[in-house]
């Protein structure tokens, strides 16, 4: 089977890497020159793990390859993904012009029958927009040929997105054709040997179900923030209180954690342009309001944190940085915490020494030498007033307290993800603060 993916970003690249790898020939388009040809030698843009050895493994294989026309190869094609981002517009609904540019070029570009199928995150109704830019390329050129649009969202979790196209828990496909159906079912068939896990629907509600899932869970984070705040006032311990809830069937451990906020490329952007489409509707997601808030605010605790252990006095202080990327195992920085942590920190006057083991470029990328780049954690916190634990990559999960007390100035930690035990820091004489 053929298939071509348009935008080779996140979604894009492992979407079309992992179709490949089950035999599917894909061919990746962006419009970005310069892009393709580093992909082509093996160069990848994102990190993620495992997905560079499966790049290049099919890229060898003659699975996978890369170009800038999808005009070129969409007669050799069954399906098309479209992948390309959706950003945040001003007022925080999704930008859909690169999803209709990509319709566009399909209604000029086929010649036979084939499936649009939209990957990236849109919100209800886009499908109607993508059918209605398709049919005015067609009639443009006096042509009738039939074509179908599908909807299928993505769910990857960045760090471990290979694992969750490979073994998904779910495959949802919004169509309203048996025909563009029966192509899906068949593309997908080789990841659903063991059991069926495929969700058919119709469109509208498979675009609903990636923003709906996405807030859930922002939803659960963003509860249990304000609960671990709470906690703090109260002096309730939030670990003890997110054990006892957890352990209820009806709501369960995952996504109970309290931290420092979410970021990333889905949750801030999805919950903001799900609160956007209810306004168009005449509709008001307070709930989805009150979370989006709550996760603002909570972006700025641990600098607070930092602010009452030291009475308000930061200037010339300097914070080790623990982290930079939005969670672990991804140089993801968009929407992370550090990066408020940053600019509020630089507003107060403190020094920042920061460490993270892959996103230290994509930090010089966004705030350039504004701060400095330790070469490991311990070399961060040499001479720091306090070290800020953002980002719990593993290898920062069991730090040398020893090493610690020798070069810090101050020995205070203020752990954003509730991984240390306090005991044990107190026990050696460091102040130890964490969420609730």
């Amino acid at each position: 089977m053929n298939i071509a993916i348009v935008g080779t970003g996140y979604v894009g690249l492992v979407t079309g890497t992992c179709f490949a790898e089950m035999g599917v020939n894909v061919t990746c388009v962006d419009i970005d020159a310069g892009k393709i040809e580093r992909l082509k030698q093996g160069i990848i843009p994102i990190y993620e793990p495992g997905l560079a050895p499966m790049v290049k493994r099919n890229v060898e294989a003659g699975r996978l390859d890369f170009t800038t026309s999808l005009a070129d190869i969409i007669d050799d094609v069954e399906v098309v993904f479209s992948a390309v981002g959706t950003p945040p517009d001003e007022d925080g609904s999704a930008d859909l012009r690169y999803v209709l540019d990509v319709a566009r070029e399909f209604g000029r570009s086929i010649k036979k029958y084939t499936i649009l199928v939209t990957k990236s995150t849109v919100p209800v109704g886009t499908a109607a927009l993508v059918r209605a830019e398709i049919e005015k390329e067609l009639a443009k050129r006096g042509e009738a040929i039939e074509f179908d649009v599908a909807s299928n969202p993505e769910f990857l979790k960045e760090g471990a997105a290979v694992k969750d196209f490979m073994s998904p828990d779910r495959v949802v496909v919004g169509v309203d054709s048996e025909r563009a159906r029966k192509v899906m079912s068949r593309l997908y068939k080789p990841f659903m040997v063991v059991s069926d896990r495929m969700i058919f629907t119709d469109i509208p509600s498979a675009e609903m179900i990636k923003y709906a899932a996405n807030s859930m869970l922002a939803t659960r984070i963003s509860f249990m923030n304000d609960i671990a705040n709470l906690c703090e006032l109260v002096g309730a311990d939030v670990n003890m209180v997110r054990k006892g809830i957890g352990a209820d069937t009806r709501i369960g451990a995952k996504f109970l954690y309290p931290g420092c906020g979410y970021g990333g490329s889905c949750f801030p952007k999805d919950v903001k342009a799900l609160i956007k489409t209810a306004e168009r509707h005449g509709y008001s997601l307070e709930v989805l309001k009150a979370v989006d808030s709550v996760n603002e605010r909570q972006k700025s605790i641990l600098f607070d944190k930092l602010s009452r252990h030291f009475d308000g006095d930061l200037k010339g202080r300097t914070v080790a940085l623990w982290g930079l990327s939005f969670k672990p195992e991804t140089d993801d920085m968009r929407e992370a915490p550090s990066l408020v942590l940053i600019k509020k920190m630089l507003d107060a006057g403190i020094r920042i020494k920061a460490y993270d083991p892959v996103a230290m470029d994509e930090c010089r990328r966004r705030v350039g030498d504004a701060i400095e780049y330790a070469a490991d954690m311990y070399d961060a916190a040499v001479d720091a007033d306090a070290v800020m634990l953002v980002t719990e990559w593993k290898q920062f999960r069991m730090p040398s307290l020893p090493v610690l007390a020798r070069t810090m100035k101050h020995k205070v930690i203020i752990d954003g993800r509730n991984i240390y035990d306090r005991e044990y820091f107190n026990e050696n004489g460091f102040v130890y603060y964490k969420i609730g």
